[in-house]
């Protein structure tokens, strides 16, 4: 089956945080299944880490590089039909960044991997 990780599941999966769920890292660690990282969460983190509200122990470039190779992630463009679709997303989340991830998730038909309960809100899959 394929996914598509949040910012924060990706940073939890990363240094394997107690808070993540058995189902979380069962679908992580099975080969079968297609794990997607979206170009909004590289954006995400690029800001936070400007912004001083992300600190990881290595460069942006090195983490991503790391996990998408570690843990065979693949990156998901960022494609017209995505962003048209923003459009049509009511706004029960302001994160602009979550919010293309949902549009993403829709778009592309993929459950997303996330704790963020307010994604329930919108017509996609949510897997923690």
């Amino acid at each position: 089956m394929r996914y598509l990780l949040d910012t924060q599941a990706l940073l939890w999966l990363s240094i394997d945080d107690p808070g993540l769920t058995r189902k979380v890292k069962t679908i992580f660690c099975d080969p079968d299944n297609e794990i997607f990282l979206s170009m909004a969460s590289l954006w995400e983190m690029a800001i936070k880490i400007s912004l001083r509200k992300l600190f990881l122990t290595q460069s942006l470039e090195d983490f991503t590089q790391n996990q998408i190779i570690n843990n065979d992630i693949k990156f998901l463009k960022i494609e017209p039909s995505h962003i048209y679709s923003l459009g049509n997303l009511p706004f029960h989340h302001r994160d602009p960044f979550d919010r293309l991830i949902i549009a993403q998730a829709i778009e592309e038909n993929l459950p997303i991997i996330g704790s963020d309960r307010i994604f329930d809100k919108y017509r996609i899959e949510r897997v923690w």
